[in-house]
């Protein structure tokens, strides 16, 4: 029963995107991205209103919480830097399974990803500067208006 009903809400959502260029421009230019799939794809125009109401990358960050802060207090006491409790959970852990799915197939951020744990760094902190990468260019293709190009397959 979940899943029939799961699968008439994919495609009334489909079907929304197909009759309105700005959102199917808008969902291919999505799809364009390495680890970008259809649902965070659905959930990042519908969340950001096709990109006008968020038109920072940095903003939307701090709304999905993935955005890191430093913690200080004067000029003594300084903490780690964490996210803030108070996100938006679900376009936090779609953005999550994105990182997790692109750092598994061989490229540019399973790359950066080995990279980073290799030399030390915790891997939770590495998903995620990937997380920001895959909202950055997500932001970056609507604003050039082209597809995302992977350079990193045309370098020798």
């Amino acid at each position: 029963m979940i899943r029939r009903n799961q699968k008439y809400s994919e495609t009334e959502i489909i079907f929304i995107i197909n009759h309105h260029a700005e959102f199917k421009t808008s969902y291919e230019f999505q799809l364009s991205i390495k680890g970008n799939g259809k649902i965070l794809a659905f959930y990042l125009i519908s969340l950001t209103h096709n990109f006008t109401k968020f038109t920072d990358p940095r903003k939307f960050a701090c709304y999905a919480g993935i955005a890191p802060f430093e913690y200080s207090s004067g000029t003594s006491v300084k903490g780690r830097t964490k996210v803030h409790p108070c996100a938006n959970k679900q376009i936090k852990s779609l953005l999550n399974m994105a990182a997790m799915s692109s750092i598994q197939l061989p490229g540019e951020y399973q790359i950066y990803y080995l990279r980073r744990t290799a030399d030390g760094k915790n891997k939770m902190s590495t998903l995620n500067i990937i997380r920001n990468k895959l909202v950055f260019r997500a932001f970056a293709v609507i604003k050039r208006g082209s597809f995302y190009v992977d350079l990193h397959k045309f370098a020798a």
